[in-house]
């Protein structure tokens, strides 16, 4: 009798994770867009290819290198001894936080240890290649847009605030400095705010830059790309990169909103950044819901910010980006035992007119 596979994903099973793939729930589009990347990078680490990694470095721009896929999850992708907890809280962080910790997309544990120790705790950004504001350009001018929630700048607040779990009093000494040089400003008062922006980010910018040997994998981009705006996968179509937590924070220093009268996202995003540092500092724990909701300056809490193609070019542009290393041909040996029919696309009035044959004959 011939033996089938069923439904799966390369690399994970209900062993090694928290999803079953024999649901056609666990191959819905949230469950899918984290799931997927992970048994992607399986696939690259079956096959010896490491992604690209991008990290901070002194004169605060981004170097892009390779990591192995053992420090972005802890261990080997493929070890018997890992677990992949998707949209889960990371437990080493609860301490350093008020009331509850956010989920993050996907939590990696050891399973050998007695106490199932948490190793690493990663946001994924499924992106797409191009993006609107790319997409008529050339592919070395292609980017992707990236949304980030306000869970996601928790987890960066939690992440740099780690480095300093021995050395609060000195995070505190630099705060002391700061709010000693405005300490009459009202911190609720866009318009107080926004004259020293700049100084702002140059503070964070020096706690980075002092401990940049610290840096570690925070945000992995897998990317999908597409023959120019249409829906067909280009022929090199899946690769991943691996941003770390001080890289990450290129997308909103870098970009915040400078002849605006308010304050846009990405500068709420750096004060946000600011205040849950600073409150770590000053009651080693961050009261991070309090800080979102005060902190508002009349722009609703539903993301963080959103940056799109062109401006993410800058950072991925390279050969990974121009010529994925999966191939199209490949997703079979990703998608196995038939899981592709529990997808269940979005469905968009845009794409149905373009896919319906025969409307505009």
């Amino acid at each position: 009798m011939l033996q089938t596979t069923p439904p799966s994903l390369f690399g994970l099973n209900r062993n090694n994770c928290n999803k079953n793939f024999l649901k056609e729930e666990s191959w819905g589009k949230n469950q899918f867009n984290n799931a997927f990347p992970v048994a992607l990078a399986c696939f690259m680490e079956s096959e010896g290819i490491n992604p690209t990694y991008l990290k901070l470095i002194a004169n605060r721009s981004i170097s892009q290198g390779t990591i192995p896929f053992n420090e972005v999850f802890g261990l080997n992708a493929l070890s018997e001894n890992i677990f992949f907890s998707f949209e889960d809280n990371f437990p080493l962080y609860r301490p350093m936080v008020v009331n509850h910790l956010p989920r993050i997309d996907l939590v990696t544990i050891n399973i050998a240890d007695r106490q199932n120790r948490p190793l690493k705790g990663l946001e994924i950004k499924l992106t797409a290649l191009p993006d609107h504001t790319t997409c008529e350009l050339t592919e070395s001018e292609y980017g992707s847009e990236i949304v980030v929630r306000p869970d996601t700048i928790v987890y960066l607040a939690l992440s740099i605030a780690r480095i300093f779990q021995d050395e609060r009093e000195q995070l505190n000494e630099l705060f002391e400095s700061l709010f000693e040089q405005y300490q009459n400003l009202n911190w609720e008062e866009f318009s107080e705010i926004r004259p020293i922006a700049k100084e702002l980010a140059e503070f964070v910018d020096n706690i980075l830059i002092s401990h940049n040997d610290l840096q570690s994998p925070f945000m992995m981009q897998p990317i999908w790309k597409t023959v120019g705006k249409s829906l067909q996968l280009h022929e090199n179509c899946f690769d991943i990169f691996v941003w770390s937590d001080f890289a990450f924070t290129r997308l909103f220093i870098n970009h915040f909103n400078e002849e605006r009268q308010g304050i846009d996202r990405k500068l709420r995003t750096l004060i946000w950044l600011i205040k849950m540092i600073y409150d770590y500092s000053e009651n080693n724990r961050i009261d991070h819901r309090s800080i979102i909701d005060r902190f508002t300056y009349d722009t609703k809490n539903d993301k963080a910010f959103a940056i799109g193609g062109r401006l993410t070019n800058q950072y991925l542009k390279g050969t990974t980006l121009q010529r994925p290393r999966i191939r199209r041909d490949q997703i079979r040996n990703i998608i196995l035992g038939g899981g592709e029919k529990f997808l269940s696309p979005e469905r968009r009035l845009d794409a149905a007119i373009l896919t319906t044959p025969g409307i505009f004959d």
